[in-house]
């Protein structure tokens, strides 16, 4: 057995198997179970080690040669592995009560298993090829059946197309550097080139417009999904190229420019969020906001850098997954889903506004919620930086806070006699009220997910140490 095969090649050929299936509920039992067993495998079975089952001998080799290149998946890239398909199975499995299971799945399952290769490939600097791939599998993601492309996806596909050039160029001037490290004006024009493109890649301020367009496009939960997998590989890769380059990782301005970056993507964000009407676009801030935080956790530096980003991962996930679920169920009776079209379905639709509330506080960071330990830990660490980087944390995070409390009011504001109802259907009421439970779990027992990200830091080499 191969590890590239297991958790690449498969995927990739049951992505091309679901596409021939019509019923949404097959896709869905197929891409769910797929994803979830895939991930039971990686948490269960480890990878170049014999493990005897009876007189049998099982070994999961590696690596695999691909076209001159090698895939390489070891143990370290394992708790990784058990994430990233143990919450694609969490989408997946939504797919169906959110109305995109025949597009999500087959397409979802191809980005998936291409992020994947990119975070394994060898050299390291082919996975800006791969996320190039995986965003233009999501153009037809993006793009509603039987409509013209709007403005959104046309952005979108520029500003991934636009990063690939200066982060090839940088790759190619690298091996420069390393032949001459002390060459000043090397090191400026590959940290420019950089920086430009995972400026594109990752839509920081202010290229995050597309993410705005496409919240009122496109439906919420494909686009969610694109949200939640696409900035993790960008962040991965751009890990990548801090634990290859020594010059990088210790420069002393890389610091300035994270925390400056991540200062600047909090709190744009935050206010965006405090002043807009439309539930999409709120959503869309509150991403570019956690992209911020993300920035802000690499920051840190030492060895609490590291961790904390990673802890961000599965809240962020799962908080996503309810937001955009919930924004696809008023997205099938309103339209546009705004302020004044959203008035008062608290009363008609109570799981789904629980669910755009709830993970909306999840995001701020409120206690008993997924979101509250580790935003606590990220405050605290950039608190022991500096007094005014936790200062403007405190901004961005009150104007999420703004954003939810307007819509909570907006949501409750029903006219004097309406009867409750639930409007959802079963399945809804279902994969809403687990997600919620889910929530207040791992914000009252954060260590349960511990022991699977403890290890994650250790796929880097220099950073996790």
């Amino acid at each position: 057995m191969n590890a590239p095969v297991i958790w690449i090649i498969v995927p990739l050929i049951l992505a091309a198997l679901t596409s021939l299936f019509r019923r949404g509920r097959v896709i869905v039992i197929l891409g769910g179970a797929t994803t979830l067993l895939l991930a039971g495998i990686s948490l269960l079975i480890p990878i170049d080690t014999a493990l005897a089952i009876g007189p049998l001998s099982l070994k999961i080799a590696p690596s695999l040669q691909i076209l001159g290149r090698r895939i390489v998946l070891n143990s370290g890239e394992q708790p990784l592995l058990t994430i990233t398909y143990g919450l694609a199975a969490f989408w997946f499995f939504g797919a169906e009560a959110a109305g995109v299971a025949r597009r999500l799945i087959p397409v979802g399952l191809a980005i998936l298993a291409l992020l994947v290769a990119s975070v394994a490939v060898q050299p390291f600097l082919y996975a800006a090829l791969l996320i190039e791939i995986a965003a233009l599998l999501a153009v037809p993601l993006l793009s509603p059946p039987n409509k013209k492309s709007g403005r959104g996806v046309v952005r979108f596909l520029i500003y991934q197309t636009l990063a690939m050039p200066f982060i090839l160029f940088a790759g190619w001037l690298l091996a420069g550097v390393e032949a001459s490290p002390a060459d000043i004006a090397l090191v400026a024009q590959i940290a420019i080139l950089l920086g430009l493109g995972f400026a594109f890649l990752l839509a920081i301020f202010p290229l995050y417009t597309w993410i705005l367009l496409l919240a009122e496009e496109t439906s919420s939960y494909a686009l969610g999904f694109i949200l939640w997998l696409l900035p993790l590989t960008v962040e991965l890769f751009g890990l990548g190229f801090l634990d290859h380059y020594t010059f990088l990782r210790e420069s002393p301005r890389l610091v300035q420019a994270l925390q400056v970056t991540g200062l600047l993507m909090l709190v744009t964000g935050g206010l965006g969020a405090a002043f807009e009407r439309h539930l999409g676009r709120l959503m869309g801030y509150a991403v570019v906001a956690q992209t911020g935080m993300s920035l802000l956790a690499i920051s840190l530096g030492g060895q609490n850098s590291i961790p904390v980003f990673f802890l961000l991962l599965v809240p962020h996930a799962l908080g996503l997954g309810i937001w955009t679920l919930s924004l696809s169920v008023f997205q099938h009776t309103l339209e546009p889903v705004r302020f004044n079209t959203v008035q008062g379905m608290a009363r008609l639709f109570p799981f789904a506004s629980a669910g755009i509330v709830l993970a909306n506080l999840s995001a701020v960071g409120i206690p008993l919620l997924a979101g509250f330990p580790v935003r606590l830990v990220l405050w605290e660490g950039l608190s022991e930086q500096s007094l005014g980087v936790a200062f403007w944390f405190g901004i961005g995070i009150l104007g999420l806070l703004a954003g939810a409390i307007r819509t909570l009011a907006v949501l409750v504001m029903a006219p004097t006699g309406t009867q409750w109802q639930t409007r959802e259907s079963w399945q809804q009421r279902m994969l809403l009220g687990l997600g919620i439970g889910v929530l207040f779990l791992l914000g009252l027992f954060p260590q349960i997910i511990y022991p699977i990200i403890a290890n994650l830091p250790l796929a880097y080499e220099h950073l996790g140490h």
